[in-house]
């Protein structure tokens, strides 16, 4: 594995001061932060999230997902606890990159849904890896999650890393008219656990 720790900073947001994170993926040449808030440490569960980094929702305000609207839920719950950590993965458009997420976005305006859409331009309908997680885990000397997710997927990857889950957290947000198929997708091709009215986790 080739992540290594970078260096750390300060970084101020409307839910409070967090602490940034950065690392380096120099095989993938690809950079991922850790966003931590309070006393994070090995001998109780720290409150998670894991979330791919998708330009669109989380900085272009698109309501073609939830990923935006997930990101800012979890870090308002960090703050109201007090203490958590984010793990940022530079894995935009479940692993294929921006380009071919607008390529994705393309076939889905012709109709396909995500998964259609991912297959049709030869990906695989999520190709995610979070081994990477592995080092920053170990550097943030974590070992036991309360993970805000809906993907059952985050949490099987993360007991195989050897960390405890001892719970996940149902985390939705951000449904809208634009992205009901989207969600819908989510739960019924992906497996995604959520209620009948309820969102979803994309990254």
């Amino acid at each position: 594995m080739t992540v290594r720790y970078v260096e750390s900073s300060k970084l101020p947001t409307p839910w409070g001061t967090f602490d940034m994170h950065g690392f380096e993926d120099a095989e993938a040449n690809k950079e991922h932060l850790v966003l931590s808030m309070g006393d994070i440490g090995p001998d109780e569960p720290v409150l998670a999230r894991i979330h791919s980094e998708c330009l669109t929702g989380d900085a272009l305000f698109s309501l073609r997902c939830d990923c935006g609207a997930q990101l800012q839920a979890a870090m308002n719950n960090i703050a109201n606890e007090g203490r958590g950590v984010i793990f940022y993965l530079r894995q935009e458009g479940r692993g294929i990159g921006l380009l071919n997420k607008i390529k994705a976005y393309h076939l889905q305006d012709m109709g396909a849904d995500t998964v259609e859409a991912n297959e049709a331009l030869g990906f695989g309908a999520d190709m995610r890896d979070y081994s990477i997680l592995k080092p920053m885990l170990e550097h943030m000397n974590i070992r036991q999650i309360r993970l805000m997710t809906n993907n059952p997927r985050k949490v099987q990857a993360l007991k195989e890393l050897g960390i405890d889950v001892v719970e996940r957290v149902a985390h939705e947000s951000g449904r809208n008219p634009h992205n009901l198929r989207y969600l819908q997708t989510k739960k019924g091709k992906l497996g995604h656990l959520l209620d009948e009215q309820g969102e979803d986790d994309q990254t």
